[in-house]
């Protein structure tokens, strides 16, 4: 045991001596404690003797704590309260009570389903500290991978050996467009109709499997892609649209809320998908907390998910997100 651990007294004796420094009495205190007045005293004696200081000045009349017995009461009082709680902690803790749980998530989580499962999740688990952190998909397969993070929002583009995921999103990307752009009056559009058109988009090493995924619906098309900008997070490409540099995939379940210098068009015809999974690490066995953010996030197949599913379209594995968003914001 480390030197700085080891001490010449036990629990037992700061116990014994909290109590007398409550009652300033030893016949009460024994009697509070449940043991012979005679051995208390030995216990206080042990202990002044350990910490090389009298605690207590005794009279026939009277008990008085010294300067250092009352220093020592206001130590061992906090302390000792602590310790009585840990129990109860522990126990909470393994129930899922408490705790926290590390989570990042792309701009697509949070403009679809998060807000509504970080609500329900903060209404049924008060007491568990949820820590958010936006991040690319590969950062988060990395930290996902070494422990660094509990649970993240990404999208996959190939197997997660040692991940478990379950699918929350898909669907077909459509495009947005600076309101001013000479083919935003049009309700739905091709790939090919925006062959003029420069897009923003982001770095390929973020999530190289959607980044291929577009130059291959443009590869479908017959177009050559006019790259201006790999930007992220995804906040920065629309805002560089608003600005009216280019163009930018996104899905309809995105397409909610924007503002008016931005249109969203569908698109027919070849055009990248988007999946949006929750994964965590497994085996081992999620913690507690963990394990109650995912029955939240991701509820297994039973009432909650059929009324989920119940949403589908031929399009998408979920309906819009219209559908998704109005499940999980109206969960009070």
């Amino acid at each position: 045991m480390p030197r700085e651990y080891q001490f010449d007294f036990e629990l037992r004796h700061l116990v014994y001596f909290r109590e007398v420094a409550r009652q300033l009495h030893f016949r009460k205190a024994a009697e509070s404690l449940a043991v012979a007045q005679p051995a208390l005293s030995r216990q206080i004696a042990q202990l002044e003797t350990a910490l090389g200081s009298p605690l207590f000045v005794r009279s026939r009349r009277r008990v008085e704590l010294t300067a250092a017995g009352r220093l020592l009461a206001e130590r061992v009082e906090p302390l000792l309260r602590a310790l009585a709680g840990v129990p109860a902690e522990l126990r909470a803790l393994a129930q899922g009570q408490v705790g926290r749980v590390r989570v990042a998530f792309t701009g697509l989580a949070m403009a679809t389903v998060l807000p509504g499962i970080l609500r329900e999740f903060r209404r049924r688990f008060p007491g568990i500290r949820v820590e958010l952190n936006e991040s690319p998909t590969s950062a988060q397969l990395t930290s996902l991978q070494a422990g660094d993070l509990d649970c993240g929002f990404f999208h996959p583009d190939a197997p997660t050996p040692g991940l478990q995921t379950r699918l929350l999103l898909r669907e077909k990307n459509g495009v947005l467009l600076p309101a001013d752009h000479g083919l935003a009056g049009r309700p739905h559009l091709r790939l090919r109709d925006l062959a003029a058109t420069p897009f923003v988009l982001f770095p390929r090493s973020h999530n190289p499997g959607f980044y291929d995924q577009m130059l291959a619906a443009f590869a479908r098309a017959g177009v050559t892609p006019r790259i201006a900008e790999e930007v992220w997070p995804r906040a920065n490409g629309i805002g560089l649209v608003r600005s009216g540099l280019g163009a930018t995939f996104m899905c309809p379940s995105e397409a909610h809320l924007l503002p008016p210098e931005v249109v969203f068009r569908p698109l027919e015809g070849p055009a990248p998908e988007s999946r949006l999974v929750v994964g965590w690490r497994q085996p081992p066995a999620p913690p507690p907390a963990l394990t109650a953010f995912i029955s939240v996030a991701a509820p297994t197949e039973g009432a909650s998910a059929g009324k989920r599913m119940a949403g589908r379209s031929s399009g998408s594995l979920f309906a819009s997100h219209a559908s998704e968003t109005h499940r999980l914001s109206s969960i009070k």
